[in-house]
């Protein structure tokens, strides 16, 4: 079905058809896996030629866990009113999304190069047939990347500690992650976008990295913390997921994470996670959509 459109032009009568649907064209999803096993494989080709900043996220949360573990071992903390445990096994799920955190926040760097370098502008006019696939490709990588990290911190925290995990408590350990990693992940790719170099972008890692980390129940518990740390550290998102790998650290029980105005267990925290994720994830695809266009 087509409509007509009369338009007069100099007197002169022309005749126009205009559709009145849209085509949309049809994608074979092959070509999506196709193009996103190709931007991740550009991206682990600069990880093997420069992997400095990856081996760095994997020394700098050692160092906080070795130092900190070392400067407060004789320091009982009574995280749960009822158990009695060593500062090393209370800091360890703080450092291991820590660790998470500071992987996740680099997902904007390369973004930020191409953008410099002008290669963003050949991905965006080249014929890539969803431009999401830039997105996924960047998720995607940093998930990997910082899984392999938290492994490699997991296995030191089992042996400086002794913890006794198994693989299933493992495997939900990665699962709290991943919730973390999509939120700062898609947070990093916004700001890969917005500023204008990457030496604001380091900038803005390293005046967030800290308060983000000490605004959370990290290196303390929050009945430790003044009354308007408090409610800062109750509405970090960071501090649910560390209050979860807690617990499952210390006993995999589903016990009350107690903050300054709920108490949450863990079903009711992952909840407050994934709806946090599924926001922040929306409001930024639809902000950075238009970078593309």
């Amino acid at each position: 079905m087509t409509r007509l459109k009369y338009l007069k032009n100099k007197g002169s009568k022309k005749l126009f058809f205009r559709p009145n649907f849209k085509i949309k064209p049809f994608y074979p999803i092959n070509n999506y896996f196709i193009e996103i096993k190709a931007l991740i494989a550009r991206l682990y080709i600069q990880i093997y030629r420069k992997p400095y900043i990856f081996i760095a996220g994997i020394i700098q949360p050692l160092l906080w866990m070795i130092l900190f573990g070392a400067l407060f071992q004789n320091a009982p903390i009574d995280l749960l009113q009822k158990y009695h445990i060593k500062y090393g096994q209370f800091l360890s799920p703080g450092i291991i999304i820590f660790t998470t955190f500071t992987g996740s926040i680099n997902t904007g760097l390369p973004i930020i190069f191409d953008r410099e370098f002008g290669f963003l502008n050949r991905l965006l006019v080249s014929p890539i047939e969803n431009k999401n696939s830039l997105l996924l490709s960047l998720i995607i990588y940093i998930w990997f990347t910082t899984s392999i990290q938290l492994i490699t911190i997991i296995i030191f925290s089992i042996y400086l500690f002794q913890y006794t995990l198994n693989v299933t408590i493992i495997l939900k350990i990665l699962g709290i992650t991943t919730f973390i990693i999509l939120n700062i992940a898609s947070i990093s790719i916004y700001m890969g976008f917005i500023l204008p170099g990457h030496i604001e972008f380091l900038a803005c890692i390293f005046i967030i990295n800290l308060p983000i980390l000490f605004s959370s129940t990290a290196l303390a518990p929050l009945s430790f913390m003044p009354y308007w740390l408090q409610i800062i550290v109750s509405i970090n998102p960071i501090t649910y997921a560390i209050e979860i790998i807690r617990h499952l650290c210390i006993n995999n029980t589903m016990n009350i994470i107690k903050t300054l105005w709920l108490n949450l267990n863990i079903n009711n925290a992952i909840y407050l996670l994934v709806t946090i994720n599924i926001i922040s994830f929306i409001i930024i695809k639809n902000i950075i959509r238009y970078k593309f266009d």
